[in-house]
């Protein structure tokens, strides 16, 4: 067992000397020996609740991440953040919490590794944001960082198919148009999600998952196997005693995410049809170390990807497929081999991506994951668009559209809870476009994902009939032409919140282009007319988020991230 040297180490500042005699008797008050305080102490964090499936076996797999730690001559100290689930957090005002929560996360998963000197740090993460979140702190601590995901939850079946939580969303625009009973409804709510894990399509939590694996900082493989599975303890002891390897070996999240591997990052989304919180949260991770790379940067790499694995909400399969052939190792393998990833990016195993590789296969006999020669459409899943009605950017999934373009009238609504209410009650006509907005990072504040009322007009037939933009987010469950993160965002007088009923937008995800049929003279005339609407939450934590939130061009970030770093935790 490798001996370590604690004189650069930050927990020299709480184990080592006389002076940190009652430091050290806290230690020996919690069982622990001369020769585990003496070790490095490293931070073994999950966002274990009982909140949600997603989260509810990760104490189980941070057991397995300690003991990977201790056989590797480290001590793991063992501590929880929250999370905040957007399954239930979604079509209310609870879903204003959720993009919040990921600085929550990263912030009180910072202050306590700083707090404590913790050397270096495991994380294990189920739900949305707790992914990017644990990210973003492992490169802004920059103490050497193993990511964990908590495993997919395993598919439901209804009616001999495949279902998710987001067919049970379709399910209730399904009631409310007459096309299922109060007892089907019953009936598939019931039988949607049979396990623990996180929600089971390409929805967000298994795009991040991916991308931990694309990005380097998780051990190859890790995010296949579903949360019940006992073969992710395995893993969980491995990226324990990996993350002791990388304290051994000086290996340091900023040395593996780097321009080249965000655009690994970038990629792996759009070849696998991807959620667009992806595009809110590669910028953020780019911004902790200062890497420049906003929301047009992830919208090139989208742009010149080919979409090639076959994933729910857009496609036919779930997570578990995936893992069925071979997990997301597979997905990089014919990536990698098409020439679509930097090859040469480090990773948490100590190798780079095609040393990782090297042995793995691809199988032309399953249906999953295409070869990039016979894609599934040529360019990415998610496409960026800008224009007149969106200069900063805007994002939308089209893996699965068959119509990529579409002009109609606006219908303008300045929250959630409206829109919904109107497409409960059909009030709407083919060929609108819905306009959600003052749901922005700021004016929600919080960023609202609008999956409620994009399932409701999956579920009643109009997924293709009516477009849907917002200045919010999308779950990574949306399917539809719904575009999202239009920035400026209304409550900074955008475009967008100048809108009037009956207004003609245009859309064109081919082109990439997202404009309103008025000249710039009489948006600018709107402009000097338009007062933002007072903003309810005028205390308390969405109040703060309010005020220091930025565009989500640049990932809605809410401090000055790695350009204006003086001193790095690490080297503390």
């Amino acid at each position: 067992m490798p001996k370590f040297d604690k004189s650069k180490l930050p927990s020299r500042h709480v184990t080592e000397g006389p002076e940190r005699a009652p430091h050290r008797s806290y230690y020996y008050a919690m069982g622990m020996t001369a020769e585990q305080i003496h070790q490095p102490l490293v931070g073994v964090v999950s966002c274990w609740n009982e909140a949600a499936p997603c989260n509810i076996d990760l104490m189980r797999q941070a057991q397995a991440a300690k003991r990977g730690v201790a056989q590797a001559g480290g001590t793991p100290r063992e501590f929880c953040t929250i999370t905040v689930t957007d399954g239930i957090a979604m079509g209310h005002q609870g879903m204003k919490s959720s993009l919040v929560s990921r600085e929550v996360i990263a912030d009180s998963v910072e202050l306590t590794m700083r707090g404590h000197c913790y050397d270096a740090m495991v994380g294990i993460a189920g739900c949305d944001k707790s992914l990017p979140g644990m990210m973003m702190t492992m490169v802004r601590l920059n103490v050497p960082s193993v990511f964990m995901y908590g495993g997919t939850i395993l598919p439901g079946r209804y009616k001999g198919k495949d279902v998710t939580v987001v067919d049970v969303f379709e399910g209730v625009g399904k009631y409310t148009a007459g096309k299922m009973s109060a007892e089907e409804l019953c009936e598939l709510e019931g039988v949607a999600c049979p396990s623990s894990g996180s929600c089971g399509g390409q929805f967000t939590a298994n795009t991040m998952a991916c991308v931990s694996e694309a990005i380097g900082l998780a051990l190859p493989g890790s995010a296949g196997a579903p949360a019940p599975y006992e073969s992710r303890d395995e893993y969980a002891d491995l990226s324990g005693q990996a993350v002791m390897d990388c304290l051994r070996d000086g290996i340091r999240p900023r040395d593996i995410v780097t321009l080249k591997s965000l655009e690994n990052a970038a990629t792996i989304v759009a070849a696998t049809g991807g959620s667009t919180n992806a595009a809110l949260h590669l910028p953020a991770i780019a911004h902790e170390i200062g890497i420049d790379f906003d929301l047009f940067d992830v919208a090139q790499i989208f742009r010149k990807t080919p979409y090639i694995a076959d994933l729910k909400p857009g496609g036919k399969y779930v997570a578990k497929d995936v893992y069925d052939i071979g997990g997301v190792p597979v997905i990089m393998k014919v990536l990698l081999d098409g020439g679509f990833l930097h090859k040469d990016c480090i990773t948490v195993s100590g190798k780079t991506i095609a040393e990782n590789l090297e042995n793995v296969t691809f199988s032309s006999d399953q249906k999953v994951v295409y070869p990039v020669e016979m894609p599934l459409s040529k360019t990415g899943g998610v496409v960026g668009l800008k224009g007149s009605l969106a200069p900063d950017g805007a994002i939308v999934k089209v893996a699965g559209l068959q119509k990529l373009k579409f002009v109609g009238p606006a219908r303008c609504y300045d929250c959630e809870e409206d829109a919904f209410e109107a497409v409960k009650n059909n009030e709407y006509d083919d060929g609108d476009v819905i306009v959600i907005r003052y749901e922005g990072p700021r004016g929600g504040p919080g960023m609202r994902e609008m999956l409620s009322t994009t399932a409701a007009l999956y579920g009643q037939g109009v997924g293709d009939k009516v477009a849907l933009i917002t200045d919010g987010r999308f779950s990574g469950g949306t399917r539809g032409f719904c575009i999202g993160h239009v920035g400026p965002e209304a409550a900074d007088g955008g475009p967008i919140g100048l809108l009037k009923d009956g207004d003609i937008i245009s859309i064109d995800a081919e082109k990439g282009t997202i404009d309103v049929d008025l000249s710039a003279d009489e948006l600018e005339k709107r402009k000097k007319e338009w007062v933002a609407p007072k903003n309810p939450y005028q205390s308390g934590t969405l109040w703060k988020y309010a005020q220091q939130v930025g565009p989500a061009r640049f990932g809605a970030v809410t401090h000055p991230g790695g350009k204006a770093e003086i001193e790095c935790y690490a080297d503390v």
